[in-house]
């Protein structure tokens, strides 16, 4: 069976060139495989700057990738036809982080759902795409009565972002990548975000790359986690190992930053060194700088990822003597394949 995503040895370079000497390595020899089915939610997680944004503008065909290949079902994003660039765009949906960015102050927001119906052709008659948008609107909690009509700015943040994720529904995608979509939303709105996100895995059957700098919502609606630090992956598998029990000290150093709703600690004060950002050139360890565990070869050379059960993996020498090495082009191998209750 074709996978749906593929990234192979994927890396992305900025700067170096004529006018700009410094370079920047956003995504390192990154590979990944999601399968089509079953339909389940990957979160890729880290700190700003970890290169999660260049991984979902890699996906969409935003930038070329430095070295390697991104492929959709088989097909290398960067060299379709006009004809499977157009059924590309159609198959994968992105949410965007800031829900007031993308629209137009001077349309209206039934614009954003009327315009991919005509493009697409995806009604016969305005009857049919009204019923199309009453419906799409209902499932995300919105009346076209109470929406339709309206501009951007008489919305509130968290009404324009599920219009987006009606949006994508609209077509039907196999894919949807939403890249923060509840981090710029008021906290009593991300749990309905979240489960519109989760009905439409659920119940429409589509996958979800969810793209996040928070644990927490990545644990609460993913199958599957990714963590990235620099470009480069620390850790990844079935969300309950990494989150439940996370082993690779940034993970850790992740899970100690969230605070904990106890009087006596309401805030943990993590006392590892402030980052900075490796050099381009640097062949060790991402995180090795601020490690609490760092070790001499971790300054020259980049660990493996180490399997350590057999849905997780790990890149950190301190598994070395237990766990097997993973290629990189083989995480799918250690993601959960079936969806968790």
């Amino acid at each position: 069976m074709t996978a749906l995503i593929e990234f192979r040895n994927v890396s992305k370079i900025f700067g170096g060139g004529l006018f700009d000497k410094k370079r920047t390595v956003a995504l390192e020899n990154f590979s990944m495989t999601i399968n089509e089915v079953p339909p389940l939610i990957t979160a890729v997680v880290g700190e700003s700057g970890s290169g999660k944004t260049t991984l979902a503008r890699l996906l969409l065909g935003l930038e070329t990738p430095s070295t390697g290949e991104v492929l959709f079902r088989g097909r290398n994003v960067h060299a379709m036809s006009q004809s499977e660039r157009r059924q590309f765009l159609h198959d994968v949906q992105f949410v965007f982080q800031d829900p007031y960015g993308v629209y137009n102050p001077f349309y209206k927001v039934d614009h954003v759902l009327t315009k991919p119906i005509a493009k697409f052709k995806l009604a016969s008659s305005r009857q049919e795409a009204r019923k199309l948008i009453e419906n799409v609107l209902e499932t995300v909690g919105l009346r076209a009565e109470e929406t339709l009509g309206r501009y951007p700015h008489q919305m509130s943040g968290g009404q324009r972002q599920r219009i987006m994720v009606a949006r994508a529904l609209l077509l039907k995608p196999k894919l949807i990548i939403a890249d923060e979509p509840v981090s710029m939303v008021d906290a009593s709105l991300r749990a309905t975000i979240l489960g519109n996100l989760q009905e439409l895995n659920e119940k429409f059957g589509i996958s979800i790359i969810y793209i996040t700098h928070d644990l927490a919502t990545g644990f609460q609606i993913s199958h599957n986690m990714i963590v990235l630090y620099h470009g480069a992956v620390s850790e990844a598998g079935e969300v309950n190992r990494v989150v439940g029990e996370p082993q690779h000290p940034y993970t850790q150093l992740l899970m100690n930053s969230i605070p904990l709703p106890v009087p006596e600690r309401m805030w943990h004060r993590d006392n590892t060194p402030p980052p900075t950002k490796p050099a381009a050139d640097f062949q060790g360890c991402k995180f090795a700088n601020r490690c609490p565990h760092v070790m001499e070869r971790c300054q020259t050379q980049q660990p493996p990822l180490y399997q350590t059960e057999t849905q997780r993996v790990v890149s950190c020498y301190l598994y070395e003597e237990n766990a097997p090495t993973l290629d990189r082009a083989g995480l799918e191998k250690v993601f959960v394949t079936q969806p968790t209750g």
